[in-house]
């Protein structure tokens, strides 16, 4: 199976994501109102298969784009009336400061110091640094990283975080994007992958790589994944807690996480409550 453009539970996210849209307040004055043909401008990654990819024929999968396009709906904006916006890691804050987008959904962590900057609806999805490694790998502790090759990308800090308190010994490698690292692990070059287990299994269920890796299950730290919004925008904050409190009642958020992740055997955490950071 190709990594889904629609799959038959994408298709239903969707398709309440638009029903929702009756539901949503005529009164938004900010910029891609709701109604009237306006658009909102949403920002994600595109190059993170599983989580927000943009796929060669110009449309766009994964499960952030999959709880944007549900968000979008409760806040009275249909499908086609999304504009995406590729808003790299380096710049969420600004494109928020700016008001370049609405709001961003994209593997963005919530932390202390983001905090200051922008403000976040959410969390919707609890993460945790993990390893990806062969299927048929005996590594299954932290500490059998020692002596192997670890991956992840040049200025990460999940490879390093490994090294100084698991594996001292593991013998680090960066590339400069993780499908230089899963393609490295595919080879044999390294030995494992290190990053948010939700970024893993979203490679992994690619269909070139499908049936030949897996997650170790280690849990080296919480990633809660929150919705960014520009810093002061409450009522905005507000309204994407109501929806994605929704999306979790009506099954859709479920149904995302099985579409998106599945195919890597993720074992998500439920969803978390809204406001409740885990540390």
């Amino acid at each position: 199976m190709k990594l889904r453009k629609v799959t038959a539970a994408s298709a239903a996210v969707l398709a309440l994501a638009v029903a929702a849209t009756a539901c949503g307040s005529d009164n938004d004055k900010d910029s891609g109102s709701s109604g009237g043909g306006k658009k909102i401008k949403i920002g994600i990654k595109y190059d993170q298969p599983g989580l927000g990819l943009k796929e060669p024929d110009g449309s766009f999968s994964g499960f952030d784009v999959d709880v944007a396009t549900y968000v979008a709906g409760q806040l009275g904006y249909k499908p086609g009336q999304i504009e995406w916006v590729e808003t790299k890691s380096a710049d969420r804050e600004n494109a928020l400061q700016r008001g370049d987008v609405k709001f961003i959904a994209a593997t963005y962590s919530i932390n202390d110091e983001r905090k200051q900057k922008v403000d976040f609806a959410g969390p919707y999805l609890l993460a945790h640094q993990d390893l990806l490694i062969k299927k048929d790998s005996t590594i299954s502790k932290g500490t059998d990283l020692n002596g192997k090759k670890l991956c992840s990308v040049t200025g990460s800090t999940s490879a390093q975080n490994v090294h100084d308190t698991i594996a001292p010994k593991a013998q680090l490698k960066e590339y400069s994007g993780y499908s230089e690292c899963i393609a490295a692990l595919q080879s044999g070059a390294v030995d494992a992958v290190t990053t948010d287990d939700s970024i893993l299994a979203g490679f992994a269920a690619q269909d070139k790589y499908k049936g030949q890796f897996k997650l170790a299950g280690l849990k080296l730290s919480n990633e809660n994944y929150g919705v960014g919004v520009k810093k002061g925008d409450t009522a905005t904050v507000d309204k994407i807690n109501a929806a994605l409190e929704k999306m979790v009642s009506d099954g859709s958020w479920q149904k995302a996480v099985d579409a998106n992740f599945g195919p890597a055997g993720y074992k998500n955490e439920p969803a978390p409550k809204i406001g409740q950071i885990v540390k």
